[in-house]
């Protein structure tokens, strides 16, 4: 079946993919009527991650689906100013449902968040940070029209279960000490602010849990 930019394209992308992510779903024993997301993405790596976890209190994060960035912008650091072309690098959630994008299907994320706000250009920090489909970024994360069809109709589906806000962490690459080392040694000047990031990765990779965090008035994440 393929993908129309014509008519309600939720419907279409629920009509080309939803069965399958049902029954993906319940081989890895979710409930597709009761489940939260929580995306993950790796720009070194260029990959996205879903992650899923049925609502009752016991469950855990579970990898999902993971998707290969189309396209990249940029280079590993964070976003601090409009036309920089870099991938934004922190903790935000998805603020935007659009059904009717350029790029087929589309989820904004919160980006200026509150730390960008501090860290950041004060008067263009930049804007419109989506994942979306097709193949062509100058700041997003493209991920292909079937591919932002899965992820759209999983993220919409969760939102109308509840879950108003679907995290997503932007990492500069995976965080592991080894990693950040040799990153560091060519962008030693980001090395405070992913010291901050990988606190929450490593968190989560021993305890599948999402680290509480708060923005202090430097702009650094607190746990």
């Amino acid at each position: 079946m393929s993908l129309s930019k014509s008519g309600d394209r939720l419907k279409g992308a629920q009509a080309f993919c939803q069965s399958m992510l049902n029954e993906k779903m319940q081989v890895s024993g979710i409930n597709p009527q009761s489940y939260l997301l929580h995306l993950r993405a790796f720009k070194l790596e260029e990959e996205l991650e879903i992650w899923i976890k049925n609502k009752d209190a016991k469950s855990k994060w579970q990898l999902f689906i993971t998707y290969p960035f189309c396209k990249s912008s940029g280079q590993i650091g964070p976003k601090r100013k409009e036309g920089d072309l870099q991938i934004p690098e922190g903790f935000y959630h998805i603020d935007r449902y659009n059904p009717k994008s350029n790029f087929y299907l589309s989820l904004g994320i919160n980006y200026p968040n509150a730390s960008d706000k501090i860290l950041s250009d004060p008067d263009k920090p930049g804007s419109d940070i989506f994942i979306h489909g097709a193949c062509e970024t100058v700041g997003c994360i493209p991920i292909t029209d079937e591919k932002i069809a899965e992820l759209f109709v999983l993220a919409e589906a969760a939102f109308q279960q509840g879950q108003k806000e679907v995290p997503v962490r932007i990492f500069p690459a995976r965080m592991e000490k080894e990693q950040l080392y040799k990153i560091a040694r060519s962008h030693p000047e980001h090395i405070k602010f992913w010291k901050r990031l990988r606190i929450a990765y490593e968190h989560f990779e021993l305890n599948r849990e999402l680290l509480e965090f708060e923005v202090t008035e430097d702009g650094a994440y607190l746990f």
